[in-house]
This record gives structure tokens, sequence and C-alpha cells, in this order.
């Protein structure tokens, strides 16, 4: 190992440590060794072996310095029955979201159980590089972040930022903060051409003008420019409203923003902004009212709320495998449609009585599956803006209707061609037909066995392959996982907690 590369692997290891909020004794002491010897090791004075390297990366919960350990595999062994308890960990989008909007405050901001997923540590190190001071408090996974005097715009993460989609959600906290600046495209799931111009038109009332040239949004602000009237979104989407939230937290006047989403993650934002002293009216409704402040400097501790997404992927898992479990913390309110849907279809389970989640807004219950026998809807499935479907829980519904009796169509308007993944199901078995990029047709009942199969590049459809496989007699592999880490925190291992039989491992 030449001297260059020991500094580099030094470095990165110190930034994993650092990120992880560990003193150089804690992870000394973690991994039986002395606090000089991790010194020297950051210092890069230090020959190591494969094997410390992948000691460390595991003492500091980071892949960054799994040096050359390739990707990530699961092998699944089935069929499964899964027993037990669960919570719904907390919202993977409003966790991304709230960490765009810490951008607003120019004081420190504690945000609770953030879901900690590669999504959210890409992001951390794209604010990292801005010069954002960001710390894990605990095993609990609270997090501290402290913004700089002055943002180092110019020192953006370029790396980072084009592993990730939510990058684009810097452009409305940062118009505020410098007159001109440049991000990087946005990379994350494979789902077809998604414009960039709803989050032109959101924006433009407030001065911003982009020009996407060679990779980068090149953004010009004009601070003469702002909200004449009424913004009227082009696109009822999530970070499309949550971009136009937050360039309005800033404005000193009252922004009206029609034709919002109301999702789960865009009504937490709500809750953040107002925690930050700015007035939001109609959270929940499509016409948001917001009265912003030219300055946010405060302290704030918010605990964003359980991810709906993620209680669909579990209540799939159990319908899948036929299994009674109790999910706990399910926010309510945005699986309501989908659970109507799965009652239609023969789906058999119990709720608690409702309770308040830590944001003291968001309600949730505990459910209870029970053993079901399940029939093809009478009609499509199919996505809509919330309260609708949600669209990120459609493909959830192609494993369930693998398992139920009849003809089930998917219709998946809104991406261009995430409906094909689906088709992946078919080589554990399942009978799927694609009539065209955004329509399935699934013939079930499927008596699932295992395959090999490469993750699909979008995250639900790799999940719902997964899935399968838990239901899939025999042995399957999953192969190249990391599109699974980006949206879910330790799935296999929470599975695995239940029943299931899910080994990750490596090729050497």
């Amino acid at each position: 190992m030449s001297e260059g590369y020991k500094g580099r692997i030094g470095n990165l290891i110190r930034d994993a440590r650092k990120h992880r909020g560990l003193t150089q004794t804690q992870l000394a002491d973690r991994l039986g060794t002395s606090q000089s010897a991790i010194n020297r090791i950051e210092k890069g004075q230090q020959n190591l072996s494969l094997e410390m390297i992948a000691r460390i990366g595991a003492a500091v919960d980071s892949s960054i310095v799994d040096i050359g350990a390739g990707p990530t595999h699961l092998r699944v062994t089935g069929p499964t029955t899964l027993s037990g308890e669960i919570d719904v960990k907390t919202s993977k989008n409003a966790g991304v979201a709230l960490l765009c909007a810490c951008l607003l405050n120019r004081g420190r901001t504690t945000l609770r159980k953030v879901a900690r997923i590669e999504e959210v540590n890409r992001l951390l190190e794209v604010l990292s590089s801005l010069g954002v001071q960001t710390r894990w408090l605990n095993d609990e996974n609270d997090l501290e972040i402290v913004p700089p005097k002055e943002l180092r715009l110019d020192a953006v993460d370029e790396a980072a930022a084009r592993r990730t989609r939510s990058v684009i959600m810097f452009l409305g906290p940062l118009l505020h903060r410098a007159e001109t600046f440049e991000l990087p495209y946005a990379g994350g799931c494979q789902l077809g051409t998604r414009t960039v111009e709803p989050h032109m038109s959101a924006l433009r009332p407030f001065g911003l003008e982009v020009k996407a040239t060679e990779g980068s949004y090149h953004a010009r602000v004009d601070p003469g420019v702002t909200p004449t009237r009424a913004i009227v979104l082009t696109e009822r989407g999530d970070t499309v409203t949550e971009n136009a939230l937050m360039a309005a937290a800033l404005h000193p006047g009252t922004t009206v923003i029609r034709n919002a989403s109301s999702n789960y993650m865009v009504q937490d934002l709500c809750f953040f902004l107002r925690k930050l002293g700015v007035s939001v009216d109609g959270i929940g409704t499509t016409t948001l009212t917001v009265t912003g402040t030219a300055e946010i400097d405060v302290d704030v501790d918010y605990a964003p709320s359980e991810d709906p997404i993620e209680a669909m992927s579990l209540l799939a898992a159990a319908i899948v495998t036929d299994s009674e479990i109790t999910i706990r913390r399910v926010p309510i309110e945005f699986l309501e449609i989908e659970l109507a849907t799965l009652e239609e279809m023969g789906f058999s389970y119990t709720r608690s009585e409702e309770y308040v989640a830590r944001n003291g807004m968001t309600r949730l219950v505990d459910l209870t599956t029970h053993h079901s026998v399940l029939h093809a809807p009478l009609d499509k499935i199919h996505p809509m803006p919330f309260p609708g479907l949600n669209i990120d829980n459609l493909p959830f519904f192609a494993v369930i209707a693998a398992v139920a009796t009849g003809q089930t169509l998917l219709h998946d308007w809104v991406y261009e061609n995430r409906a094909i993944y689906l088709t992946e199901l078919s080589k554990l078995g399942a009978q799927v037909k694609l009539l065209d990029p955004h329509r399935v047709m699934i013939e079930g009942p499927t008596h699932f066995s295992g395959a090999e199969i490469v993750c699909p590049p979008a995250l639900r459809p790799a999940v719902v392959v997964l899935l399968a496989m838990l239901a899939s007699k025999g042995t399957s592999v999953l192969r190249s996982t990391y599109v699974i880490a980006r949206g879910y925190e330790d799935l296999a291992e929470r599975l695995n907690q239940l029943g299931a039989n899910i080994t990750p491992f490596r090729d050497i």
C-alpha cells in the first residue's frame, strides 16, 4: 500500500469516525486496539490489511471504508413464515426534505430518529462539503445539524450529489443565500426521464433562473423578483411542493401555493417550518398559504413521523408469506386507500386505537395481519396524489396480486418504465404480462420458486422482488442491493428478526 493510498484511506476512516460521532478512543475500544494506533491509521502511517479495513468499516457503519469489497448481495432461503412485532421507522422522504430545509436555518437543528439510509448519507456528504457540521448524537439516530456563517457553495461534493435525486431540493433554500450557484445533476433511481421544469416554474416567481449544461444546474437569482400572485404548480409533486415551500419560508411576504401535494413528507416539512417560525396554513390540503420571514435563526428540535411506504412494505411481506405479525406505529391516514383496496381483495387484519406521532400531529395505529385468502380486485389498481393510493406503494400490489386468485391490472401512469421492472417477478414463477410501459397484468395464485436476479435499478421494485423471494421455495439470490440501502435501513436484518432467512454476502 503506497503512502498516498494510506493517507487517503486514513482520511476516509477519520471522516467516517467523525460522522459516526466517535472519538479515536471509542473506535479503538470497538476494534480492541489503542488510540495511538487509530491516530497512526488516520494519519496514513499504518499498514492495513483488507480484513482490518473491513473491521473498521463495520465499526464506523460506513461502506465507504469497505475498500474493494464490491457490491452487497442477499441470499434468501424460503419459503418463510414471519411472526412477532416490528416498529415502522421514520419517513425516508421526510428525513431527506428536512435535511434540505435545515439550510433555511442559521441555528442548530436536531432531528430525531432520522432514517439512516444511503440517500441520507449522500445528502450529509453534500451538506458537509458546503461547510455544514452534521453529527449523529446516539444509537437512536438523532442527528444534529449546525450551519456555517457562510455556505461554501463552490465546494459541493459532486460525487455524492450525483448519487441522489434529492439535491434538486437545495434550489428552494439556496436561492435566498446566493445570487449565483451551481449544483451537479441529480442521480438516484432510474425511472425514466423526469423533467425538472415543474421545479423551475415553482421557483421562477422568487427570481430563480436555472440553465442545465454539462451536468450541472447553473442557478442565477434576481433578488428584486418576488411572487405577485398565487403560485400554481404544474405538477402536484412532492419535491416540487417542498421546493416551493422552502423558497416561500425565507420570503417575508405571504405566498399562496396551489395544486400543492398534501402527502406525508410535505406535511412533515410544513410542521417543521412552523417550528422555525414560518406560518403555514392549509396543511393536508392542496392550497398552502405561507408567510415567511427574512431570516431564520433558531435552535429547533423536531421528530419526523413514520414512513407509510415502509409500513406497506412490511404489510406486503406479511401478506405474501401468509404470516401473522404486528406492525406498530403505522401512519394510518397515508395508508387508508391501500388498506381499503386490500380489504376488497380479502385481506384480514385488526387495528389498534389511534395515537399521535412524536411530531404531535400525525395519526398512528398498530396493525396485526391475519391469515387471508386473497382474490384479484374487480377494478385496476392505480395511484393518485394523496389522499389516493401512493405511487410508491403501487409496486407492492404486484407481489400481492401474484398470491391472489385471478387477474389484477396495475397501471403505473407516473413513471415511464417502472412497470417493466415488475416483470422480474416472472423469474420467481409469477405470471406477469407487460401490456405497455405503464401497465402489467398479473395472474395468480403463484407458487414462487427460488432464482438468482440482479436487483432492479428502482427502489420499490427491488424490494418487491426481495419480498417475493421470502415466499419462494428454495434459495434465491438478489444481486447488487445498494438501491435498497438507499431507501431502507437494515431491511434484511429487520425481516430476519421476524423469522426471515436472509444472508448478506459479497463476492470474494
